[in-house]
């Protein structure tokens, strides 16, 4: 039998973690394991418990009562630094988006997004990628396209490698950016590889996140 991969939740919503606890039941690689109603709780959790029974994902809420999903950020890398956090919050605002990128978060998803939408997000943030929702990457895509960069900057990256950032800003994953593109997902593979290489990024959202400081973006 194969071992489900463990999420941890930290919500503060009790409908919310029963709804997402339901929905997941089904899925034969992954299921809510420890569930959290603050980030004070699932910090003793995780600093109690052996490196080996780590979750393989933390899935966090940003408007919790007392430490905010911002505040522990930090703290739930430091204590599980292995461990990929997706945020899930009814927050669309760019400075929560990039605040939580910046802090180490692997993706970010509203909660209005669909059961396969956060699957789809979890196994893609498992698998070593990143999910960005559309929603609240579209700004970041619009600034692209609308702010021509730097001379230094725009030879950081090759025209492939920034279309491949482009479309990761919009919220793509690498099958869907494989399939847009026209070439293979080994293609977009090594370019995201070289991108993180490049901006020295080890996801998705640290690359938009930094392409954003060297003046990709407004």
């Amino acid at each position: 039998m194969t071992t489900k991969h463990q999420i941890m939740l930290i919500e503060d919503n009790q409908e919310f973690r029963s709804v997402l606890e339901f929905s997941l039941s089904g899925e034969s690689d992954m299921e809510i394991g420890r569930q959290c109603s603050s980030a004070e709780f699932a910090l003793r959790v995780l600093e109690n418990e052996p490196a080996d029974k780590a979750p393989t994902l933390i899935l966090l809420d940003l408007n919790l009562t007392g430490m905010t999903g911002i505040e522990a950020l930090p703290a739930l890398k430091k204590i599980a630094p292995q461990t990929p956090i997706i945020i899930l919050s009814q927050s669309n605002k760019e400075t929560d988006v990039l605040t939580a990128i910046a802090k180490g978060a692997s993706g970010y998803l509203l909660k209005s997004s669909t059961v396969d939408q956060i699957i789809d997000a979890i196994r893609e943030v498992i698998a070593g990628g990143s999910s960005l929702d559309p929603k609240v990457a579209s700004y970041l895509l619009k600034q692209i396209r609308e702010h021509a960069p730097d001379d230094d900057v725009n030879t950081i990256l090759t025209s492939r490698e920034r279309e491949v950032l482009e479309l990761l800003a919009e919220g793509y994953v690498k099958k869907e950016i494989s399939d847009k593109l026209g070439i293979s997902y080994r293609t977009v593979d090594t370019h995201i590889r070289h991108i993180y290489e490049k901006l020295h990024v080890n996801n998705g959202p640290a690359a938009v996140n930094v392409a954003h400081k060297l003046g990709l973006f407004q």
